[in-house]
Order: structure tokens, then C-alpha cells, then sequence
């Protein structure tokens, strides 16, 4: 049975042929062969590399199998030979019943491009069935009143083998009252009838025993037999008639067993027992009788078993009324079997692609044919798969269909596709086949690996121990295998002084970093480098981050003191004027600290003193002062400890030593007092003070002439002031109000004193050295310097 498909793609019905772009998929008649029933599996049909004009390669390389429609394997390709052989014994009685000739229809299928050829296989009958009577014994009761030449038909036999092989002859055994002659049906068979050749007599002979042979046309011809029992008849006159020669009728295909189909009923006129009738079936195959029962006595013919369309479409039915005397009538009954949608839509996959490479083009994932045994509406058939899917159902010739990809797939959207294809009949109700495809998109490197961040900020204290991990980055990649396996590497870079390998190095697997070698905050605040990802594809793709790494400062560096100058010999020395007021400075410590932040961080604090209530230290500058006025009763030199500490933790601290000593003025000259002389290493210390006393002397000399024509120029501009009560700047080649003396004495700094010229009302003029003006001198504290960096 042929039946009609039809394919919908995204739910649309395609009712037409086309042709695909870049396949050939228009059908070729290749042509006819033929193989003769029952030869072994194995046997030669046809070579058709040769009939298609290929190499076997070729043939190989194009996938070429073969077909057929009722997907049963009759035959096989040799891909090494390119032969077409039978893969089984092939029974033609089996596969084609009683038609003559044989025929099984199959396709060759190619890829590369896809290409379909129509084939037939004819089978050749041969002689391997004998015919058979149904009925070994047939019983005829002839009146023997019956006129000579009087015909009587007679069951034929069966014969399984067809064509010449079929029946071809009937014999009857020698007798002086029959002989058999031979009629053709209009079903193109034979059929044997037996003719009366001499009147019969009941009286004579009551009956008759003969045998019936059926000859078939094979080589060497087989035969059949059968015996017919011939009863002679007293007289009956009326045979049964029926009231029409053929009864139709219908049966759907699923009617129960028991179904009454019809009813055929014969009349007899005749009266007593030869109006008595009997109702058989008469030259009835075995399938007629296998399939159907009638009543002998009411004529009634149901159903023995199931009928089935899609085998067996219609029946005849020759049925054969007998009186009591034995005269008989018949009639034909032709039940047409209505189709029902009792057969789904069958799906013969005839090649599948399960794996197709993203970013392929147009791909032919897989060929398939459709088929539906019934007939009519339910027959016809709609292919669809799902909507929103990249592939597309293309129709083919004899309801081959391709299903192939839109355009190119990205595995990293979707790796997996379920793909359903669903076929439908438009019977009522309708029946659905589905397949599922799963179709694997195989990766290819078409993604770089990316980063989670761009830049990577890492911190490690200083002082760190080696190959301490100090953090890990991370890369992904889209692909999957090898293609995503990705190996970390450092980028070389020519920022810094030192290689980058010397600095860190970085696990090439997962991307970990690890500093090789203490890192110093002190030499090295923070370094950047690129870091490179590269997978494991063909070609390689790669990408780069960028890795800051920021060295965090430790506490490892204690104060260092820039003023007063430390050495062994002897602590610094500081003069103090026994006339210097509470707060007077008399030095101030100057220390930086090379680290950063609150490690840098000073603080000052004066830990032993001669005279502990006498001098002071302000923790943030580092100023010495007085606390108080000094008095006679003070020893002349004083020793401080100072201690510079730090804001780290732990703290880290310096100390410093100074030595003080009290003078009556800048001019006096310094003495070495007796209670102080007792070290003895006094004498180099007095022989060093004595010259700074001369140098101390000498310089205040100088100030003082300095001072005295300052005011002598100024007495004499006197006029000229502005006023004359207050402070009167000088005019003139005077470079401004504040008088400079270097320090060249025991000072190691300059000092400038502001110069006030006082007026009174008797006209005498004074000045006053108001205060000192210093200069600008930083200590690394917190107050100096908020960002924590030292400045001088």
C-alpha cells in the first residue's frame, strides 16, 4: 500500500516537491533486477558501483545504502566490492501471495550530495509448492435424469507458485461416464468441470468413486489430487435458486469476531426433503475459510477471524445452495473491507548525524521516510517538529524528508538539542508518531578566555616570607575540553628596574601568585605586571589582566635623629643663658622614620633629666624648653635622654643625648667647673668647649657691632620716622627689620632677632631684642606632616 505523506515545518503543511540548495534530491530510476526465490544469503544480483557509474571509494565515501519500502533488509551492499547481494532466502509465495509478477520496491540513498535512485527486485518463482485441494473429498449427487453433456463445476486446487509454475492442467481418472474439461474465470485462473457423458442409471450404478489431478507447469511438474464421490439421484426436479447472483456488502476492518456479515437465503420449490436446503462455501480459499463461516442452515455468514485492510481489501465469496435431492444453486457474495485508522504513521530513519559542529553551515542531520498503511484521509500525513528551534524539515521525494540545521549552531548557547519529530495522519480519530533526535554541537575555540575583573589590586605586608601566596586570578572560558583548559603565565614588562620573575611567579594551572622573595616597602611601594591566559585550542586564543601589587609598610625601621647630631665621643652641647625665661627653646630634635603611615608616626618624650622639673620636651616637635627661670642654685651643666618613638606596632624608638650648659651671657667664656672634671676623659671634652666658647665670643662680638650701627643709622633718620612711639622701619640700603647672626658658634643653626628702636619723651632712644625669629626646621610628627611622609 502507497501512502500519501506530507511534511509541516514549524507547524505549516508542505503539499510540494522542491529542490534543496546543494543537495540533489530529485529521484532516478535506476532500474530492474531480479533474483530467483530461495537462493542463498550471499548471492550475486547486481553490481552497482557499476550501474551508477561510481568507484567502489566512491561509493564507500557517499554512504550509499539501500532502502526498502517495507524496511525489511532484503538485500545488502558490499562496500568493498560495491556488489548488491541478497541478505536472506527470499520466499516470493511469502512476500507477494498469489501476484504474479513479484516486485519489492527499494531506494538508494547517497550523501555527499544526497541523492535517492528507485530500484525494483523482482523475485523469479520456481517450482517449490505442489497444488492441494482444500476438500481431498468432494461429494456430487447427480439426478439420474440428468441429460448428457450436463456440466458440473469443481473445486479447483492451490497452488502457491505462480506464473507457469501454477496450475496448469486437470485430469480425471479413465471412466466410460465423465470426462474433465477446462474453463478460465475471469480472475485469470483455471478451474476443472466434470461433463456427463452417458446417461445415468440408479438403477444400475448408485455411484461412482474417481480421482481429480491438478498439474502444474513446472519442471518437473508437480501435482495435486483429490477424490470425487459421485451418487447417482432418484429424480428431483426443481433445483434451488437464489433471488440474485451476487450479494454485496461492507465490514470495517475492526468488526468483532461473531459479526454476521450478510445473509443469503435460496428458495426450492420442490417440497419434502428435496426442498430442504444446505449453504456452503464452494471453491474457497484457505483464507476465505479461515476468515469467514457460514450457517448451512440459515445461510448466515460471520466473521472467523479479523479482518485486516492493509492485507487483504475485499473477499469473494462463492457460495453453493443443495436441496434435499441434491440439485444445488450459487451465488456470489463480494465483502468489501472498509479502512479504518487503525495503522499510526511509521517513521523509517534511514540516516542520523547525532554530533554537528558549531558554526558549520547548513548540515543534513538526518534522512528519514513516512509511511501510513491505510488508505484515503488515513493515509495522508503532516510532519512537523517543534517551533523555536535552528533546524528546518525539508521534504524530499516518495516521502523522504532531510532534516538539517538553519545556519550554524554556538555550542556555548546550547550544547544539546532534543529534537521531536512528530508525524500525523489526518484520519478521524488521528493517530501520532513521534521521534526524538538528540543532536550533540561539538565545540570548537571561538572563545577567548575572559577574565573576572580587568585589574587585580593585591596586598602584601612587607617583610613577607618567601613564596607566600598573595592571591589568586581567575579566568573562564566558554568552551568546553581542551579548548577551555587554560594555562596562567606572567607577561613580560619592562616598568620595573628588576625582572618580574625575581618578584613573583604564578602557578601556570589555577592562576595562584606567590611572591618568591621578601618584598621591601622601604625600596618597593607597589609594582604592576600583566598576567596572560591562554587555553589549550587550535589555534590558541588568550587574553590579559592587569595585576597591581601593593606592598603594605611594616614597622621595621626605628627613628633616626638628623639634629641633634649623635656620635661616641661626646653627647651634643646646647649653652642656656641663666637669664632665659620660662618656655625659652633651647633646641629642638629633628628625626624622620623612613616608614610610612602611623609607623612614621613621632612622638617625643625626655625619659632622664639632671634636673627632671627644669627643661621639657613637646612630644609632637621635639622643642626643648625651660619649664621654669633658672636660679644660682642650678648646676651649670645639665645631661637630658630624649626618647623619639614611633607610632607602630610593635613601637620602635631612638634615643638622644644632650648636655646643656648654663652661661651668664652669649660672651661669656666657658669654664670647666671643678665637680664636673672628674672623668677623665674631661680633658678633651673642656679643650673642644673652650674653642667653642671663643668661637660663641667672637660671634657675639660681631652682633653687637651689628646692633650698634643699626641704631646709629637710626638715630640719625630719626626725623624721618613715622612715628614715635612705636616700631619704625629703617629706610635705606637696610634689607629689612630682622638682624641675622649665623650660627658659627656652638649654635648649628642661623637665628635672626626682630629689632625694635623705643622712643621716650627725653629723647633718648633704646632697643630690645624682642624675640627670636627661627627657622623653619620640621620634625616628623603628626602634627608636622598629616599624609605621614617626612619633610626637612
Amino acid at each position: 500500500m502507497a501512502a500519501r505523506g506530507t511534511c509541516v515545518s514549524r507547524q505549516r503543511q508542505v503539499l510540494f516537491l522542491f529542490l534543496l540548495g546543494g543537495l540533489c534530491l530529485a529521484g532516478s530510476e535506476l532500474g530492474r533486477y531480479s533474483v530467483t526465490e530461495e537462493t542463498e544469503r550471499g548471492s550475486f544480483v547486481a553490481n552497482l558501483a557499476k550501474d551508477l557509474g561510481l568507484g567502489v571509494e566512491a561509493l564507500a565515501a557517499k554512504r550509499t545504502r539501500v532502502i526498502f519500502d517495507d524496511n525489511k533488509q532484503h538485500l545488502f551492499l558490499d562496500s568493498h566490492t560495491g556488489d548488491l547481494l541478497t541478505n536472506e532466502k527470499l520466499d516470493r509465495e511469502k512476500l507477494c501471495g498469489p501476484t504474479e509478477p513479484c516486485m519489492l520496491y527499494f531506494q538508494i540513498l547517497m550523501d555527499n550530495p544526497f541523492q535517492i535512485y528507485r530500484a525494483e527486485l523482482r523475485i523469479l518463482d520456481i517450482n517449490d509448492h505442489s497444488p492441494i485441494f482444500q476438500d481431498k473429498k468432494m461429494i456430487l449427487k447427480i439426478p439420474e435424469n440428468t441429460a448428457v453433456g450436463t456440466t458440473f463445476r469443481l473445486e479447483r486446487a492451490q497452488d502457491s507458485d505462480g506464473g507457469q509454475n501454477g496450475i496448469q492442467n486437470y485430469t480425471i481418472s479413465p471412466n466410460t461416464f465423465f470426462h474433465i474439461t477446462i474453463r478460465n474465470s475471469d480472475e485469470g485462473m483455471i478451474y476443472p468441470e466434470l461433463v456427463l457423458d452417458k446417461a445415468l442409471d440408479w438403477e444400475e450404478q448408485p455411484e461412482f468413486s474417481l480421482t481429480l489431478t491438478a498439474l502444474d507447469g513446472g519442471s518437473p511438474s508437480r501435482s495435486g489430487t483429490a477424490t470425487i464421490h459421485i451418487l447417482v439421484m432418484d429424480i428431483n426436479d426443481n433445483a434451488p435458486q437464489f433471488p440474485q447472483e451476487l450479494y454485496e456488502t461492507q465490514a470495517p476492518e475492526n468488526s468483532p469476531v461473531g459479526l454476521v456479515v450478510i445473509k443469503v437465503t435460496g428458495e426450492d420449490v420442490d417440497s419434502g426433503a428435496n426442498a430442504e436446503i444446505s449453504y456452503s462455501f464452494f471453491d474457497a480459499s484457505e483464507d476465505i475459510r479461515a476468515t469467514f463461516q457460514i450457517n448451512p442452515f440459515s445461510g448466515e455468514i460471520t466473521l472467523k477471524a479479523l479482518l485486516d485492510y492493509e492485507f487483504i481489501k475485499s473477499y469473494k465469496l462463492n457460495v453453493q445452495a443443495v436441496d434435499g435431492g441434491g440439485l444445488s444453486a450459487r451465488c456470489t457474495v463480494l465483502v468489501r473491507v472498509l479502512d479504518v485508522n487503525d495503522n499510526a504513521p511509521e517513521l523509517i530513519m534511514s540516516s542520523l548525524v547525532s554530533e554537528v559542529v558549531e558554526n558549520s553551515p547548513e548540515t543534513v542531520l538526518a534522512v528519514f521516510r513516512i509511511n501510513d498503511r491505510d488508505s484515503g484521509e488515513n493515509g495522508e500525513m503532516v510532519c512537523h517538529i517543534q517551533e523555536n528551534l535552528p533546524f528546518l524539515l525539508k521534504p524530499s521525494v516518495d516521502n523522504f524528508y532531510i532534516l538539517m540545521t538553519e545556519g550554524a549552531l554556538d555550542r556555548e548557547s546550547r550544547a544539546e538539542y532534543n529534537i521531536t519529530i512528530t508525524v500525523s495522519d489526518l484520519g478521524t480519530p488521528r493517530l501520532t508518531t513521534q521521534h526524538t533526535i538528540t543532536v550533540q554541537v561539538s565545540d570548537i575555540n571561538d572563545n577567548a578566555p575572559a577574565f573576572n575583573q580587568t585589574s587585580y589590586t593585591l596586598f602584601v605586608r612587607e617583610n613577607n616570607s618567601p613564596a607566600l601566596h598573595i592571591g589568586t586570578i581567575s579566568a573562564t572560558d566558554s568552551d568546553s575540553g581542551s579548548n577551555a583548559h587554560i594555562t596562567y603565565s606572567l607577561l613580560p614588562t619592562q616598568d620595573l628596574q628588576m625582572t618580574l620573575t625575581s618578584l613573583v611567579s604564578i602557578n601556570a594551572d589555577n592562576g595562584q601568585l606567590f611572591a618568591i622573595k621578601a618584598l621591601d616597602y622601604e625600596a618597593l611601594q607597589a609594582f604592576e605586571f600583566h598576567v596572560g591566559a591562554t587555553d589549550r585550542g587550535s589555534p590558541e586564543l588568550s587574553s590579559q589582566a592587569l595585576v597591581r601589587v601593593v606592598v603594605l609598610d611594616d614597622n621595621d625601621n626605628a627613628p633616626f635623629v638628623l639634629y641633634p647630631m649623635q656620635n661616641a665621643s661626646a653627647p651634643y652641647t646646647e649653652l642656656l643663658p641663666r637669664t632665659a625665661e620660662p618656655g625659652y627653646l633651647v633646641t629642638k630634635v629633628v628625626a624622620v622614620d623612613r616608614d610610612s603611615g602611623q609607623n612614621a608616626w613621632l612622638s617625643f618624650q625626655l625619659l632622664k633629666a639632671t634636673e627632671p622639673g627644669l627643661f621639657s620636651v613637646w612630644a609632637h616637635n621635639g622643642e626643648v624648653r625651660t619649664t621654669r627661670l633658672l636660679s644660682e642654685r642650678d648646676v651649670p651643666k645639665h645631661r637630658l635622654l630624649l626618647l623619639v618613638k614611633d607610632n607602630g606596632d610593635p613601637p620602635r624608638s631612638a634615643s638622644v643625648t644632650l648636655q646643656v650648659l648654663l652661661v651668664d651671657g652669649f660672651s661669656q667664656p666657658y669654664l670647666p667647673l671643678p665637680d664636673l672634671a672628674h672623668n677623665p676623659t674631661q680633658g678633651e671634652e673642656d679643650v673642644l668647649t673652650l674653642y667653642l666658647v671663643i668661637a660663641l665670643a667672637s660671634v657675639s662680638s660681631l652682633f653687637l657691632l651689628s646692633v650698634l650701627l643699626f641704631v646709629g643709622v637710626r638715630l640719625c633718620r630719626r626725623a624721618r620716622a613715622a612715628s614715635l612711639g612705636g616700631c619704625s622701619v629703617p629706610e635705606g640700603h637696610f634689607p629689612g627689620h630682622l638682624v641675622d647672626v649665623s650660627g658659627t658658634g656652638t649654635l648649628s643653626q642661623s637665628y635672626q632677632y626682630e629689632v625694635c628702636l623705643m622712643g621716650g619723651s627725653s629723647g633718648t632712644s633704646d632697643f630690645k631684642f624682642l624675640k627670636p625669629i627661627y627657622p623653619e626646621v620640621h620634625a616628623y610628627s603628626s602634627q608636622d606632616n598629616s599624609d605621614g611622609n617626612p619633610t626637612f
